[in-house]
């Protein structure tokens, strides 16, 4: 039992890093600081805007506190720009595939703990996890690359009048969420490539026995 648990060490280790991953990727998906906006309108007010993939939080300073007013929106709203709607769908992605790529290593590592490695079902259980990971890992690397792509292009958006937001800000950058996101998908490339790295152990082939001459 002991040289089997072995034999997979490194997926072991896979499979918390894939797990990190998966939550934090999960996690940045619900934050909003994936873009911040600086708003300057003296007339109107001031403060900055914090956008995330679902929602637009605003934070106003009056002479006397802080106001914070928060908007949902999702990708059946038609003013949104396509990286964000396009984002979301990538997001919902990578949390579904780094499920089912949990559910396929969890799986995976039953058989190796059972001594289940007489056939290749272990091994592609192992594949499939590391390819779905990575997938995951790809979704949300293509988010943040486009996200970060729009923000330096300072690229605006049209909300609607309601949500007291100017198309443009007189500055933007990076949020803190992207921080997340990539730690996400190098914890979701690690694991993967973890599993994929899996191969049976020597020990367990089965080699023909030489009779004595």
């Amino acid at each position: 039992m002991s040289l089997l648990i072995n034999s997979a060490n490194c997926q072991i280790v896979g499979f918390a890093v894939a797990t990190i991953g998966w939550i934090l990727g999960t996690t940045a998906m619900g934050f909003v600081e994936w873009r911040v906006w600086y708003l300057d309108n003296a007339s109107q007010f001031s403060g900055l805007a914090c956008m995330g993939m679902w929602r637009v939080c605003v934070f106003r300073q009056t002479n006397i506190t802080t106001a914070t007013s928060c908007h949902s929106y999702s990708y059946h709203d038609t003013y949104l720009p396509l990286d964000i709607r396009v984002s979301q769908h990538l997001l919902l992605m990578a949390s579904i595939l780094g499920l089912l790529g949990k559910a396929s290593v969890t799986f995976a590592l039953k058989n190796v703990s059972m001594g289940i490695l007489e056939n290749t079902t272990t091994y592609k259980a192992f594949v499939i996890s590391g390819i779905l990971h990575i997938a995951a890992g790809i979704c949300i690397s293509v988010a943040v690359i486009w996200n970060y792509h729009s923000v330096m292009t300072e690229e605006g958006i049209v909300f609607p009048p309601s949500f007291n937001i100017p198309f443009k800000p007189y500055a933007q950058k990076i949020g803190n969420t992207v921080i997340v996101a990539c730690l996400a998908a190098f914890a979701l490339f690690l694991g993967g490539w973890f599993f994929l790295s899996y191969k049976l152990p020597l020990d367990n082939q089965v080699h023909p026995e030489v009779s004595g001459m």
